[in-house]
């Protein structure tokens, strides 16, 4: 038998549009906070950085196009369609970006995104910033399911997925068009009461 009645969304429309982006604190120092005009130049330096732009779909090349690319996170954030942080000191540059794209609130799923600066990598930086931008959309959010995708070729995005706690639930065939051509991607997955 059909139910009658619609099933609710998972995350009632407004949770992002009405309420400001959060700073959130990670227990080695830095914070994730929204990102700022004055961070164009970081995303123009991570654009040209060749790591970043073998596993990201990131092409800024401009100043003018990087403020235009944080004016929409912003936009986006108000759409609830996108929450994206700057990962940065307190009072300092960003030096990386992390958070959620493809944010479905009727589905509660999203799917994160990150990186971060040659400066910043090692000591477990993102892995920190996975679980705490995680534990927002689970916690404070109320999202029910996480996705992280990575080129099979990119281990170091699956040991950051397995060290944040997201289970590996397989391998999607030609799933992402990089530069050298298509990629086969792992899927990882984290949904409530992993954490």
């Amino acid at each position: 038998m059909i139910p009658s009645t619609p099933i609710p969304a998972a995350v009632p429309a407004g949770q992002l549009a009405q309420n400001t982006q959060p700073v959130l604190a990670l227990s080695n120092g830095l914070e994730l906070r929204p990102w700022r005009l004055s961070d164009a130049d970081v995303l123009v330096a991570a654009s040209r950085d060749p790591g970043i732009r073998q596993w990201n779909l990131l092409l800024v090349e401009t100043p003018d196009e990087a403020c235009r690319r944080i004016e929409r996170m912003h936009e986006r954030w108000r759409a609830e369609a996108s929450a994206i942080w700057a990962i940065a000191r307190p009072g300092g540059e960003a030096v990386g970006l992390i958070g959620w794209g493809d944010i479905d609130l009727k589905g509660g799923s999203a799917e994160i995104v990150y990186w971060l600066l040659p400066s910043a990598r090692g000591g477990g930086v993102v892995v920190q910033a996975v679980q705490r931008v995680s534990q927002w959309a689970l916690n404070d959010l109320g999202l029910h399911r996480l996705r992280l995708r990575h080129s099979v070729v990119n281990p170091a995005s699956c040991r950051v997925a397995a060290k944040a706690g997201y289970s590996l639930e397989g391998t999607m065939r030609g799933a992402l068009l990089h530069a050298d051509g298509w990629h086969d991607q792992h899927l990882h997955a984290l949904v409530q009461g992993d954490i």
